[in-house]
Order: C-alpha cells, then structure tokens, then sequence
C-alpha cells in the first residue's frame, strides 16, 4: 500500500470535521447549536474521536430516551469518515456570550421581519450586558434595496487581526434568508476576564514568593547595616511626635534670636557710613588739586636738573652776593621814603 502524504491526510481530515459540524448545526439549528469541539482520545480498548457538541437546549439534542442522538451518531459513523465516532452534548452556560448562537439569534430575528439595525443594536445590548469586554456585529448584503451594504455595530474593546484576535476573539457566522436575498451575520465576542498583552498586574513580593527587600550597599553607607525599622506603638509614636514638635519650637526660637542679632548689627553699620560721609565728600573735592601735581612734575625734574646744574658757591662769590644785596635795601628804602603812599596824600 503507498504511503500517504501526512499534508493530505490533514487536510483530508479537517475537511471531514468541517463537514461534520455543518451537519450537527443544520440538524440542532433550533436547539441553539453553539459549537463543536473534537478530540481524539483512547475508549478502554480502542482510539475513538470524541465529538463535544454545544447547545443551548440540550433535551432537544439529546431527544426521548436519546433517539435523537443516538441517531446523529449513526449518521456520522456511517455518513462520515471518521475513526470510531462518539457524540457527547454540552450545554452552554451563558449562551448571550457565545457567538454562534448570538449570530444564529440574529440571523433568525431578521428572518423574522426585525429591521437590521434594531436587530444589530439588541444582540450588542445583549452581548455587553452579559459582561463581555467587547463586541462586533457585521451584517452584510440586500438589507434596504437591490444595493449590497454591510452595517457595523462596534462596542467595547476588540482586536481586529494578528495573534490577539485569533487567541482571545470568539467569532460566529450564520445565514439569513430573506425576500430580498441572502444576509450574511457574523458576531464576534471579547469575553469577559480577557489578559490583552499590554495588561500588567503589579503584585507585592511577598505574593510573588519573594523575601523582603534588601537596597543595595552604596559608598559611605559602612556600618548602616544593622539598621531595622520597627513599628512603633501609639504611645511611642506620640512622644516621637512631641519630642520633634519641641525641636522644631528650639529651632524656631534659635532662628530667631538671630535673626535679631543680625538686624542690630545692620541698623549699627548703617549709623557708621552715615556719619563718615561728610568726611568723604572732601576728598572728592581735592580730587582736582591732587591731579595738578601730575602736570607740576616736568618743573620740578627742571628745578631739580638745575640745582644738579649749580655747583655750590665760593666764598668770594658770597662775599660779592652779599655787598649786592647791601646796597639794593637803602636803594629801596630811599625810594619808599621819597613816594608818599595814597593814604598820606589823601590825609593832605
């Protein structure tokens, strides 16, 4: 016998699981069919495939002395390739928070005449109101006229692609046939207690296993080691809160008292420059005068040049000197005898 290719044997196979769930939902349409879930596990002797059927009403399923499902698993044993077949029924707790069946509900409810967006706006109620964390209702096709449309019913927090939608999103697709034509509705469904991946939940270290929390040493923190903090009592705690009250008072008093002495000290200094300033504003007058000895300098280096210049006189030539200086004063006392002064010829 030739080996089969492992590809085609999967995919052989989930075309059969496909065509065995379209089956069960147009047989339990009306139970309130909410999935299908297939498993392959060992039945004492043998492997089997254990199909786990979800419904909303699981008496209609199962039927009067489980004719019904007795009969579906005929069927599917027979009418399918499947290896050794066994039906199980579930029932759905919560059904407003299943897809599938809330898209069944739609499509019904519009088959039923409801308009589609007041069908739309219920099932989201419904679905928001059951404590899901979001919802998406798409309808699609003639809802209006001969004009294909597609309306949009969005509330909550929904993941549209990527790994989140496929992981956390429930989607569920019905049909409803209508005069006009075929309207496609599909639901999809955030559940409630959802963990998106940027939720982060902060937990103390002591949930998490964890020991107390030791800093790190840091320079010039030696011999701190050995500090612990304890709780105090609430007589402890009132006397540490007076004790710190009186040495805020000490410090008050002490700020203070300087500030004080610092005032003293300016009111003084500023007595002391107010008396000096009189003093000062002379200097400021003689300013000028000190500036003139700068222009006197040239003279003096000339005087000084000529007394260099002048060598120190003989006796003789001091002899002479003071004969000259002799005869000059009865020279000029004569003269002074011989004019009379105004006073004199204002007396005559």
């Amino acid at each position: 016998m030739a080996k089969v290719n492992q590809i085609r044997h999967f995919v052989d196979r989930n075309v059969e699981r496909q065509l065995v769930r379209e089956y069960l939902m147009k047989e339990t349409e009306r139970a309130g069919f909410g999935g299908l879930h297939f498993e392959r596990a060992f039945d004492n002797t043998s492997i089997c495939t254990k199909v786990t059927l979800q419904a909303e009403r699981v008496g209609m399923v199962i039927g009067r002395r489980g004719k019904i499902i007795n009969e579906l698993q005929r069927r599917i044993r027979t009418d399918f390739n499947l290896e050794n077949p066994k039906l199980q029924v579930e029932e759905i707790e919560n059904p407003a928070l299943n897809a599938q069946v809330m898209a069944s509900k739609l499509a019904s409810a519009l088959e039923r005449g409801w308009y589609f967006r007041r069908a739309g706006h219920s099932s989201v109620l419904n679905v928001i109101e059951a404590g899901a964390k979001g919802c998406l209702i798409i309808i699609a096709g003639k809802l209006t006229g001969s004009r294909h449309r597609t309306e949009k019913f969005l509330k909550g927090h929904i993941k549209f692609c990527g790994e989140t939608a496929l992981t956390h999103m429930e989607v569920g697709q019905s049909t409803a046939v209508v005069k006009l034509g075929t309207i496609g509705c599909t639901v999809a469904i955030m559940k409630p207690g959802t963990k998106l991946p940027h939720e982060v939940d902060i937990i103390s270290r002591i949930d998490a296993g964890l020991g107390p929390y030791v800093a790190p040493a840091m320079a010039g923190t030696e011999g701190t080691e050995d500090i612990i903090e304890e709780s105090l009592s609430e007589e402890e705690a009132a006397t540490e809160l007076e004790s710190l009250e009186k040495l805020q008072e000490d410090q008050k008093a002490v700020t203070e008292e300087s500030s004080d002495d610092d005032a003293s000290e300016e009111t003084e200094s500023e007595a002391e420059p107010a008396e000096a300033e009189p003093a000062e504003a002379e200097p400021a007058e003689a300013e000028p005068a000190e500036a003139e000895p700068a222009e006197a300098e040239p003279a003096d280096e000339e005087a000084t040049e000529t007394e260099s210049t002048d060598a120190e006189p003989s006796e003789e030539e001091a002899a002479e000197e003071a004969e000259e200086v002799a005869e000059e004063e009865p020279a000029e006392a004569e003269s002074t005898d011989a004019e009379p002064s105004e006073e004199e010829e204002a007396v005559e």
